[in-house]
């Protein structure tokens, strides 16, 4: 499956341009022969939201998700992309995952929250992990802090994601996540990981950009640059099989002795 990341911080506090940039990028998905576009963490409304958080946060199925599974049907791609969720009175840092067809199929909420900013601003979510199956393909979420934790991406190999989806707001000086940490997980737990970022100065964040796709031998199959930039890569199910079978870590585990991790 041809993955598409789009990595770009949008128009901070307007949704309809950032609905417009994913219509466009989605796009160009497409006519690449993309089975799915992956947009950054709050790519809807921007990170930088501050006190606006409570006027842009929509629910799972406001106007917003309405909005985009129309350019998914529209375009014949899925979509996922980063937006702050309302379901009363809390809010959560989500993604949602929607079909080509226009079918909202997963929506995760983040479960590690980063710094004052989000932990002033967001309830954690509590499922570690949402999986939907999109062309053959297990399709797992998770969003930004949350794939430098190691025990969540296990949970996620042991459930059988094959592709990591992971919008993300990865800002100075911890760009080495993008470079070093995510080829590492996605090799230690044999699937795929896809980490779309922001890019650019945003209120006090800057953003470091470096999206990849990264395959389950530790290889960038994509990986972007420092500025706006739509990346292709691919999802390849038979190598995917053909590594877990000759890589041992996932059978080579003893629980047994882990016990105190929980």
């Amino acid at each position: 499956m041809r993955t598409a990341l789009l990595q770009s911080s949008g128009q901070l506090g307007s949704v309809d341009a950032n609905l417009a940039a994913l219509d466009e990028a989605a796009g160009r998905a497409a006519a690449a022969d993309a089975g799915l576009l992956v947009a950054p963490e709050l790519f809807l409304t921007g990170y930088a939201i501050g006190d606006d958080i409570g006027r842009l946060a929509e629910p799972v199925d406001g106007e917003s998700a309405e909005a985009v599974a129309g350019l998914a049907a529209r375009h014949g791609v899925a979509v996922a992309y980063g937006y702050p969720e309302r379901e009363g009175d809390l809010v959560f840092n989500s993604v949602q995952l929607i079909g080509p067809d226009g079918v909202r199929l997963a929506n995760y909420r983040k479960t590690h929250l980063f710094g004052g900013f989000e932990r002033d601003s967001f309830t954690p979510g509590e499922q570690a992990v949402v999986q939907a199956e999109l062309g053959g393909v297990r399709v797992g979420l998770m969003i930004c802090y949350d794939v430098e934790f190691p025990e969540n991406v296990r949970a996620h190999a042991l459930a059988g994601t094959d592709l990591l989806v992971v919008p993300t707001a990865q800002m100075h000086p911890f760009q080495f996540v993008a470079e070093s940490l995510v080829p590492v997980r996605a090799f230690e737990n044999q699937l795929y990981v896809a980490y779309v970022n922001r890019v650019g100065p945003e209120g006090e964040f800057e953003f470091v950009g470096l999206s990849t796709l990264v395959g389950p031998d530790g290889v960038a199959r994509a990986r972007a640059g420092r500025a706006d930039e739509l990346v292709l890569g691919d999802v390849d199910p038979d190598f995917l099989s053909s590594s877990r079978e000759h890589n041992p870590y996932l059978r080579d585990r003893r629980p047994g002795l882990y016990e105190s991790l929980v």
